[in-house]
């Protein structure tokens, strides 16, 4: 469940720019068995392909707790929560507290970025690949409650919506939280069915969803991260 083998762990690849610490930001999760690393190269790649998303974007990758995975005997690895079943399909048991603990991390990263950098929440794209970006729906939609201000957008590739009885969305969050959906038609590690149950299931809450498929198992392709750099870009600088 990870798009590149990586081994090296940072907080964030820009951490130490000022050039970055402008008006908005990008939190990307990356997947099970991965780190940071594995996903820093959107920092430099969406710029590449919409320049807004250079220096006034700050990119921050969160590193993942070890968690011990059920799934495979209780082996310990990065990741965010706890796995039941695999391949991961609709009918997949939730690990709510280790998913609630996730989503709490990032949020604090969230909360952060505001007091330490003037970056409202409203200025804020979340997204993660495969279990990242599970945690990365359940922050963006679950938990915005009533009071809690909307992020700019949310990106989810190749992942899944999870605790969906819970699934409540403001109609504020609704309105000002558009959600990107990549994922690929041979995924056979979080199964293709994924991505329209929980787009229809997200729309029916009010979510703006532009979802696409591709033929790719469980991993990027460059034309979805295109139409990401495309979507973020509307999202953080709708006026441009």
């Amino acid at each position: 469940s990870t798009s590149t083998t990586t081994t090296t762990t940072t907080t964030t690849t820009s951490s130490q720019s000022c050039s970055n610490n402008g008006k908005s930001a990008i939190v990307f999760l990356h997947g099970l068995g991965d780190s940071p690393a594995g996903w820093s190269h959107l920092e430099d790649e969406l710029p590449s392909i919409r320049k807004n998303l250079g220096k006034d974007v700050h990119y921050v990758f969160p590193p993942s707790p070890t968690v011990g995975l059920t799934i495979n005997g209780g082996m310990e690895m990065p990741g965010w929560f706890d796995l039941f079943d695999w391949p991961i399909g609709i009918t997949a048991k939730d690990d709510r507290d280790g998913k609630m603990a996730a989503a709490r991390q990032i949020e604090d990263v969230v909360e952060k970025l505001e007091s330490e950098m003037g970056i409202p929440p409203s200025r804020v794209i979340v997204g993660g690949f495969s279990q990242g970006a599970a945690v990365a729906l359940l922050a963006a939609y679950h938990r915005r409650v009533e009071g809690r201000v909307p992020f700019a957008g949310c990106v989810c590739l190749s992942g899944w919506l999870t605790l969906k009885e819970e699934l409540k969305v403001t109609p504020e969050v609704a309105k000002s939280t558009p959600l990107f959906w990549g994922h690929g038609t041979w995924d056979d590690k979080v199964l293709f069915e994924q991505q329209a149950h929980g787009v229809e299931k997200l729309r029916e809450a009010g979510v703006t969803v532009a979802d696409y498929d591709y033929p790719m198992g469980h991993q990027s392709h460059p034309e979805e991260i295109s139409m990401m750099a495309e979507f973020a870009e509307k999202a953080l600088f709708p006026s441009k």
